[in-house]
């Protein structure tokens, strides 16, 4: 729970896929997570430093949510969990 500016509560909340039911090699692929390598953050950071650059940063706090799935999912919905 996280309290607004305006005092109005919040309520975040996730909902995370049993992957502990998994069977190897028959219901899932290789796991990727993309994040970016210190390298690069490095060089990008040099050539910043470099060329005297105005640096910003972004953040997308639903990219995940945006992305296309190409296979099959089954998922069960979580005892006492309801659509209102």
């Amino acid at each position: 729970i996280k309290e607004e500016d305006g005092g109005q509560k919040r309520y975040k909340e996730s909902l995370i896929v049993k992957g502990f039911a998994q069977k190897v090699g028959i219901d899932f692929g290789e796991i990727f997570s993309p994040v970016v390598n210190m390298t690069s953050i490095r060089i990008v950071l040099s050539l910043v430093a470099l060329e005297d650059f105005y640096l910003e940063k972004l953040d997308v706090k639903t990219a995940f949510l945006h992305g296309d799935l190409d296979e099959e999912i089954y998922m069960q919905q979580p005892l006492g969990y309801e659509v209102k």
